[in-house]
């Protein structure tokens, strides 16, 4: 990324094609964009945060919007699917793990709530912080876009849900796209998937676990992924679902951040668990509140305060590992982190496909109208075939096809003749110890007649010439046969090669061949 590398789009050249030159776009990349990235990375992340800071958000906010409207650009395009991986904080967790109410938390906002399972697909949440006091929201899923607010954002969800994912108790792999632009609010993107469980309740597919299994592996599994891992305090994480499929793709623990919610309903031996660390979480431990009923957010956040201050076991665990300040911060770094790894290795994806799908399109034919044209472009590729059967069959040579050896024509010439020649030895008519001579005498026998002496009848050295000829004719042209075959199949090769952007000269060159 050094020295202003971009990522741009290809412009269109003048035959309606793009071609190899590149325009500066949204998604251009340059030298700030790496020192925004070290900016953040480099921030003490031990430093404690006041747990009753307000808003959720951190200096660096700044920085890392363009690189989070880059991220969810790329995902729009769905270059996912092109086998390029974006770093995602995936958030999973058991059912009633109590993820809803952190996200609620850091976005601030109400989520669906219910029994079951209340996230039917995964719920990409793009939360931006926002000069404005008046919120921005809005949904995007099949294509669309659509408007919310604070106060229906939970009920347009549960209709976007079921759109995708039907009115019963399935699930769909099919995102949906949450926009929250909020004052306060800190700048992530994170997937919320829906809740694990083994059981399925009615209404629900008896395959509902193997089917939340399959979507949960599916975000948690490529390095790019930082696994938010949601664990109730009143559980042994040893057991939890969640903790067992993130530990398959995350052994040492080194991409995995865990949220402990719920720690005033179990506090009884929470500093022990998150000190002892028996489920190798690398990235470590943060503890919160969940908010209760109709508290305020900002209420529900001087509680949580108040909670770890105050409470006898709850007060000892050491402040730079409580409370949702320090999980959105933290959480923010974390994302920093991962996307500066990430980016020279997205750069270099992104450009290698361009590069690609540029070559592809300057390949196509160009844009005739005339019959001149179609001429020029036909004599065009009689030229191209002829020269690159002169390299194959005359010159030897082979920078066209390198790694294809029945394209290095010389050398399979010189193997067939080669081939031919040890046939023709080994043949029983080259045997020269056995029979020796016996045919020559039996014909010699039977063309005795008055005449000189040594000499040989014509008609007696036509007869073992015949017979020669005859038991070795089936060898040269076995060898004409080959060396066809093979000069057929180099000629149908090379032509087929330079026109393939030409389907209606490909079944006449065939023929032609």
């Amino acid at each position: 990324m050094s020295g202003g590398k971009r990522i741009g789009r290809p412009s269109k050249g003048k035959n309606g094609f793009h071609s190899s030159s590149y325009e500066e776009d949204s998604l251009s990349l340059d030298v700030r964009v790496e020192e925004n990235l070290l900016a953040i990375v480099g921030g003490d992340e031990n430093q404690p945060t006041p747990i009753h800071s307000v808003p959720l958000m951190s200096s660096f906010n700044d920085r890392i919007r363009p690189i989070l409207d880059a991220v969810d650009q790329l995902r729009h395009l769905m270059v996912m699917k092109e086998g390029i991986q974006l770093p995602t904080i995936v958030v999973v967790g058991d059912q009633s793990s109590g993820k809803s109410s952190v996200l609620e938390s850091l976005a601030g906002i109400s989520l669906p709530r219910g029994q079951g399972i209340c996230t039917r697909v995964p719920l990409i949440m793009r939360l931006q912080h926002h000069t404005s006091l008046i919120p921005e929201m809005f949904l995007e899923f099949n294509g669309k876009t659509t408007q919310t607010d604070e106060a229906n954002v939970a009920d347009d969800i549960n209709i976007a849900t079921e759109e995708i994912a039907g009115s019963g108790k399935g699930i769909s792999d099919a995102p949906l796209t949450l926009v929250i632009k909020k004052n306060g609010v800190p700048d992530l993107t994170m997937v919320d998937l829906p809740g694990i469980t083994r059981v399925p309740v009615h209404g629900q597919p008896d395959n509902i676990y193997e089917q939340i299994a399959g979507i949960v592996m599916q975000y948690i599994q490529p390095e790019e992924s930082i696994i938010l891992n949601v664990l109730p305090a009143s559980v042994d994480f040893t057991t939890c679902e969640s903790i067992r499929m993130s530990r398959q793709v995350d052994k040492t623990g080194e991409r995995t951040l865990a949220v402990v919610t719920k720690a005033d309903k179990a506090p009884e031996g929470l500093l022990e668990k998150v000190t002892a660390d028996d489920v190798n979480i690398g990235l470590g431990y943060v503890c919160v509140r969940n908010r209760i009923g109709d508290e305020s957010y900002d209420n529900a956040r001087m509680e949580e305060a108040n909670l770890f201050a105050t409470h006898p076991l709850l007060s000892r665990i050491d402040k730079s590992i409580v409370g949702i300040p320090v999980l959105a911060k933290k959480l923010m770094q974390v994302q920093a982190t991962i996307m500066a790894k990430c980016w020279p290795e997205i750069v270099r994806k992104i450009n290698e496909k361009l590069n690609g799908n540029v070559t592809e399109l300057n390949r196509m034919p160009k844009a005739m109208s005339s019959v001149a044209e179609f001429l020029t472009a036909f004599m065009e590729f009689i030229g191209s075939v002829k020269e690159s059967l002169t390299k194959i069959l005359v010159r030897g040579e082979y920078d066209e096809y390198p790694d294809d050896p029945n394209m290095h024509g010389v050398a399979r010439v010189v193997e067939m003749f080669n081939q031919y020649s040890d046939e023709l030895f080994n043949c029983p008519e080259s045997e020269h110890t056995r029979n020796f001579l016996m045919d020559e005498i039996r014909v010699l026998d039977d063309a005795k007649a008055i005449a000189l002496p040594n000499f040989l009848p014509r008609h007696a050295f036509l007869s073992l010439l015949q017979r020669k000829v005859e038991r070795v004719s089936h060898i040269p042209f076995g060898f004409v046969e080959k060396a066809w075959a093979y000069f057929e199949n180099v000629v149908w090769c090379v032509s087929r090669h330079h026109t393939e952007n030409y389907p209606q000269v490909l079944l006449t060159t065939k023929r032609a061949c």
